[in-house]
């Protein structure tokens, strides 16, 4: 699915992009990835089985996954970088918070295979971000911003792009129509740092949000965030 010219989603099984087995499902998270001159970057990349799927998707859209260069994982829960390891196998470059990049290489419970009843297989995360980070890759500059809660090493990747500034946002806030927070099972879920990160957040101005399952946001996404942060006020304290 075309976002803007260069922009696309080529993952996501909630809103079908991708399939698991079963209908708009949380198991394969959204997946975007932008062109730049010389290559493609990846934001996320699914749970790992459905690879083949978003490399299909890629290819409809004239994108050759041997051009993947970069992988830039917003946390380390399976659905979001179960195919990590796969890339990372054909020699992509892998981007993580250092508290995911931690999870991603032990593969334990913090990347929560469990709740598919599927193994996470772990692997080396080239690059461990901080929050305010800036890489320069390809000519897009993009800008960290660390927002725990949801677990311990959520981030969210700013850029812009076509004279939009583009937030891929993981799952910092629910789906629309969904819930408003991501879902709290996570064994590092910390209330308390999600309010901080959803109070920051909604300080935040963007054009586009590309949230980590279903619905993009195309109109004053910050408006989704104060709803987020508001019931997070009223609901835990």
């Amino acid at each position: 699915m075309q976002i803007l010219k260069g922009l696309y989603q080529v993952g996501g099984s909630l809103n079908g992009v991708t399939w698991t087995g079963r209908d708009a499902s949380y198991e394969d998270a959204n997946v975007y990835v932008i062109k730049f001159d010389g290559g493609l970057i990846l934001f996320d990349c699914g749970c790992g089985e459905t690879l083949d799927q978003i490399f299909t998707n890629m290819r409809y859209w004239g994108l050759s996954p041997k051009d993947i260069r970069a992988c830039f994982l917003t946390h380390s829960h399976l659905d979001h970088a179960g195919g990590a390891h796969i890339l990372a196998s054909r020699g992509v470059e892998i981007f993580a918070h250092e508290n995911a990049a931690e999870a991603i290489e032990a593969g334990d419970e913090r990347c929560c295979g469990y709740l598919y009843h599927k193994k996470f297989i772990p692997c080396g995360v080239d690059n461990r971000l901080k929050d305010k980070d800036r890489i320069s890759y390809g000519g897009i500059d993009i800008n960290v911003m660390h927002l725990p809660g949801h677990t311990s090493g959520c981030a969210a990747y700013v850029f812009t792009y076509e004279d939009r500034k583009i937030v891929v946002s993981g799952d910092i806030i629910g789906t629309l129509l969904d819930g408003y927070f991501g879902w709290d099972g996570s064994i590092d879920f910390d209330k308390k740092a999600y309010i901080e990160s959803l109070k920051r957040f909604a300080r935040f101005d963007s054009d586009i949000m590309l949230p980590g399952h279903g619905m993009i946001y195309f109109h004053k996404p910050r408006r989704r965030v104060e709803e987020a942060f508001s019931q997070a006020l009223s609901q835990w304290r």
